[in-house]
């Protein structure tokens, strides 16, 4: 029963979130009590499941393209011809995290102007570090003999990359990847300062009004939806690499 008990949890809170943001109004009883002077206890300036849904969107499209950059960066800079470059990179994927998202999009915001676009610039560049730091780790610590033996069976360079040093390297880099989406789901509330359409929608709307309800309600999605896609690529991690480990039997 211990065993299943974390998982009963997890469905417990997935079940309870979908509830939440598609029948909102079920909620308001435990809410009401957050509010002062018969304010809404309910967020009611737009859907709570379209603005999830698009906070979700935005977070997907940075982590797409951060991890297209960041990996292609790292593979790169283990390369032979492009070894001398790992300085540089260090450094280009330590701008997101050398500069705080807010300054992030009130610098992109002149250049691109308010709405989703500052919002992607930062997450983009905030989640770099974590997925080039462990692409570039799983790529120089894979087994020697293994790579030896792909160089003695006749592979290419590019065969050796695609079919065993990134197949190996997979529960590494998604180990980054997951870091990077955790990250992104918390920043991009602040997307909504410049007229992004995401959760801090919600959160913003209730400092104004001071409405704790919904901050609170705002608040807890995003944690929900942290901790569930966390776990979701966890195990999608584990299951990586326990096939790795058979395949290297």
């Amino acid at each position: 029963m211990k065993a299943w008990l974390p998982a009963l949890l997890r469905l417990a809170v997935l079940l309870l979130l979908a509830v939440f943001i598609t029948s909102p109004n079920w909620f308001e009883p435990l809410l009401k009590p957050l509010t002062e002077n018969g304010a809404p206890a309910i967020y009611n300036q737009g859907s709570l499941l379209t603005l999830t849904l698009q906070h979700l969107r935005i977070v997907l499209m940075a982590t797409v393209a951060a991890t297209i950059v960041a990996v292609a960066l790292a593979i790169l800079v283990t390369r032979p011809a492009g070894a001398e470059f790992l300085p540089l990179s260090r450094s280009l994927v330590n701008i997101g995290q050398t500069f705080p998202p807010v300054a992030v999009l009130a610098l992109a915001v002149p250049a691109v102007g308010f709405g989703e676009k500052p919002t992607l610039i930062a997450l983009f560049l905030y989640g770099l570090l974590p997925i080039f730091e462990n692409a570039l780790t799983a790529l120089t610590t894979l087994p020697g003999n293994v790579t030896e033996a792909a160089r003695g069976a006749g592979m290419t360079g590019w065969q050796r990359l695609m079919k065993v040093e990134l197949p190996l390297s997979a529960p590494v880099i998604l180990g980054g990847i997951r870091l990077s989406v955790v990250i992104s789901l918390a920043t991009a509330t602040i997307g909504s300062t410049v007229a992004a359409k995401t959760l801090g929608e919600v959160i913003i709307a209730g400092l104004i009004s001071n409405n704790l309800a919904f901050v609170l309600q705002g608040g807890l999605i995003v944690a929900a939806l942290a901790v569930l896609i966390y776990d979701g690529l966890s195990a999608i991690e584990r299951y990586a690499a326990r096939r790795m480990g058979q395949g290297a039997e």
